[in-house]
């Protein structure tokens, strides 16, 4: 048994396979890691309604366990179900979010109790958050106006090419007020500033008194690069774009070939 004592993970392209689902041997292998004590951390962009099933398919209610959502804008104690960490976009940017990404022509969305709403549904990456996190999506014509309330995350999302413009007039705009960064060339993430992963993970770690050098993540995407540079044990999927693996001490297999089963495997229960 190593002295690993928090194992945090990225969920699509990490945690799920390609049909975003866990696999029998990576679910087992999850499990048995928190069963031994070790603190399972589920570190993810989605919202919690998206995050959740899978929290519940790996028993994380009943090991003990949390929820890092929005980037790590949000953490829920999955044993306790409450919120023990949470940072806001103040709601006075909604407005100038949406705004400027309708003048870009690209899609901005975020979250309701229920699942996404945004002004253009049938936008193909729009679909694809949907899909990723089994959500619907609701149609509002002004989703400035529609969203009365602070929220931990919007969503800027289009062709890549599209995205590298809005994502440096996105970082003009809110330089110094709000953190925008590409999760995948389709992606902005707009968060509350200093947030995303390794922070929250910090922050939890500390809560919990655990140590980074006791901390293991495992990754392939833009965003997971701060948690991967942060984490004592590193470990990028097979997948992983190669800026996510270019930060990493070690590389494992892709999410269709257990990478993460593997991994806690040979890092957690080799010894």
């Amino acid at each position: 048994m190593s002295d690993i004592r928090l194992l945090a993970l990225d969920l699509d392209g990490t945690l799920t396979n390609s049909d975003k689902v866990i696999t029998p041997m990576t679910n087992d292998a999850v499990q048995k890691a928190a069963q031994s004590g070790v603190t399972v951390v589920l570190a993810s962009g989605r919202p919690v309604i998206g995050i959740q099933p899978l929290a519940d398919v790996l028993r994380l209610d009943r090991h003990g366990g949390f929820i890092l959502a929005y980037n790590g804008g949000q953490i829920v104690d999955c044993k306790a179900r409450k919120v023990v960490y949470e940072k806001l976009i103040p709601q006075q940017y909604n407005r100038q979010i949406c705004d400027i990404a309708r003048s870009l022509d690209v899609a901005a969305l975020t979250y309701d109790e229920v699942g996404i709403v945004t002004e253009r549904p049938l936008d193909r990456y729009v679909y694809i958050e949907s899909y990723n996190n089994a959500i619907p999506i609701k149609k509002v014509e002004n989703l400035g106006e529609h969203v009365t309330w602070s929220t931990p995350k919007f969503m800027v999302v289009g062709e890549p090419e599209s995205l590298a413009g809005a994502l440096k007039v996105i970082k003009r705009e809110f330089d110094g007020r709000l953190n925008a960064f590409l999760s995948t060339p389709y992606f902005i993430e707009i968060t509350p500033l200093n947030i995303e992963k390794a922070s929250a993970l910090n922050t939890l770690a500390a809560i919990l008194g655990i140590a980074r050098e006791s901390i293991m993540a495992i990754g392939d995407g833009f965003n997971d690069i701060p948690m991967l540079e942060f984490a004592g044990v590193s470990v990028a999927m097979a997948n992983a774009y190669p800026e996510a693996k270019a930060v990493c001490k070690y590389q494992t297999a892709s999410n269709d070939e257990d990478g993460v089963g593997l991994a806690i495997e040979r890092f957690i229960f080799a010894n």
